[in-house]
């Protein structure tokens, strides 16, 4: 039997990738879902890296993950920190270049995985108190991938990066241009 190398580094870059999920509080299901690990090793590097190792705060969310569009369109504050975190995976790499229908099986993977940890921890920086957790970022990628519920348009007035809920009353434009008097959308 022959030891390849790209087999153990493609292996160690899904148990990499795994940790940087369980750090940003990510689902089991979230975690198999992009790593292709099993529920059973994702608990044991749970257990394993962070309980023995003594890392506080880091807690296991349990149930559904988030499945409503509206969460990112229910105040200003929270159309605006959306939009930051999806211009940020827009530019990382994260969003695909066109819509996709079944974005839940065909987005996950180790590169875009770690290009959405990327993008979750500069949004994090660029946000005082950020209010999306990671399981919400993974929503808001999948919901704007698909595009049936969710779309990114640009603002009319400052051409910045807006989301549109699909099945709610039209936003106006972006915040900002909302109080100055630009109302006008795309």
């Amino acid at each position: 039997m022959r030891i390849s190398d790209a087999r153990y580094s493609r292996d160690r870059m899904r148990f990499d990738l795994a940790l940087r999920f369980i750090q940003h509080e990510a689902r089991t299901s979230t975690i198999r879902q992009w790593t292709g690990l099993t529920d059973d090793r994702i608990r044991k590097l749970f257990r394993t890296y962070i309980v023995e190792d003594g890392a506080e705060g880091i807690t296991r969310h349990r149930g559904k993950s988030p499945q409503q569009v509206s969460f990112f369109t229910r105040s200003p504050q929270m159309r605006q920190e959306a939009a930051v975190l999806a211009s940020v995976c827009y530019m990382l790499g994260v969003m695909p270049a066109a819509r996709v229908s079944d974005a839940r099986k065909s987005l996950p993977g180790v590169q875009r995985g770690e290009a959405l940890c990327e993008a979750y921890e500069v949004y994090r920086q660029l946000v005082g108190t950020p209010r999306i957790s990671f399981e919400h970022a993974v929503f808001l990628v999948t919901a704007l991938a698909r595009g049936d519920e969710l779309r990114a348009t640009h603002c009319a007035g400052c051409r910045g990066l807006i989301l549109v809920d699909q099945g709610a009353m039209p936003t106006r434009g972006c915040g900002s241009c909302e109080e100055n008097g630009q109302e006008r959308l795309l």
